[in-house]
């Protein structure tokens, strides 16, 4: 690849290069306080032309790397952004066996980790960035990453990826200089991502003790249920990337987390009740 550049995020390392110097330079300017990792990196993202021409004409970018998602659609150029992104999170929902994955937001306070996994809307990006802004640790919104010897959550704050509504509902909170470019017309609308507090990147080292696991659900009034371990067991499988390919280390990973961590379904018509209903929970731990 031309143009390239190595990153850290918590205990992955990514290399991300690309056949265009743009992309490169968005990534590098998102993660700009996040610091540059060592020459051999666990993964390789490689952003391409899906054909030699179309490098220049139409120019099209197609994700590839160490693990590669056959058949997926390539993003134009303006996208560049969010294909290395999507690259990021490919590699490691792919190829992660040292963690337990979960497709899951999780915040630290008092060494102590919350843990949000929910469906597509169910709110947990938004949440998640809320509540790093608001006495929490951020450690991650894309995956949870559970390590099976210790049952220890890892940080993995990557940048937070906001959708359409969320993008404005986040802003009215945080500064604009935490904001990467808007990237409008994507297959899942408008998004943007915002980049953590200092804080959260500088601490992305330390492991916490998960304490709960949420189930949000968004417009709903407010409600709190108790899930049972097998209901959450059920659950997290289908939110995990890697639980089959682990084995059994995967199963016990994940039998150790739910019958250990009290698991809470909590639905919210809007994100100020969501916290309030949060800090309850946490309080009564």
């Amino acid at each position: 690849m031309k143009y390239s550049v190595h990153l850290a995020v918590g205990p992955v390392t990514f290399r991300v290069g690309s056949s265009w110097r743009q992309p490169i330079a968005a990534l590098c300017d998102l993660y700009r306080s996040y610091p540059l990792a060592d020459a051999v990196a666990d993964y390789t993202v490689r952003l391409q032309p899906p054909a030699a021409w179309r490098q220049w004409v139409r120019p099209s970018v197609a994700v590839a790397g160490d693990y590669e998602l056959p058949g997926a659609v390539p993003l134009p150029l303006a996208h560049g952004l969010l294909a290395a992104e999507m690259g990021m999170n490919l590699q490691l929902a792919l190829g992660e066996r040292r963690w337990l994955l979960l497709h899951a937001a999780s915040l630290e306070r008092d060494g102590r980790a919350l843990i949000l996994t929910g469906e597509s809307g169910a709110g947990k990006s938004t949440l998640a960035a809320l509540l790093g802004e608001n006495g929490w640790r951020f450690m991650g919104d894309e995956f949870a990453l559970i390590e099976p010897a210790t049952g220890l959550a890892w940080p993995f704050p990557r940048p937070v990826s906001l959708k359409n509504e969320s993008i404005a509902v986040v802003a009215a909170h945080v500064s604009e200089d935490r904001f990467g470019p808007l990237l409008n017309d994507t297959p899942k609308g408008a998004i943007r991502h915002l980049r953590p507090r200092a804080d959260a990147i500088a601490s992305m080292g330390n492991p916490a003790q998960p304490a709960l696991m949420l189930f949000p659900s968004y417009g709903l009034p407010p409600a709190l249920r108790p899930v049972p371990p097998s209901e959450s067991f059920v659950r997290l499988t289908q939110a995990s990337t890697n639980y089959v390919a682990m084995a059994e280390r995967g199963f016990e990973a994940l039998r150790a987390l739910v019958t250990g961590v009290p698991s809470v379904a909590i639905d919210y018509p809007d994100h100020a009740s969501a916290q309030a209903l949060i800090e309850q929970l946490w309080a009564e731990l």
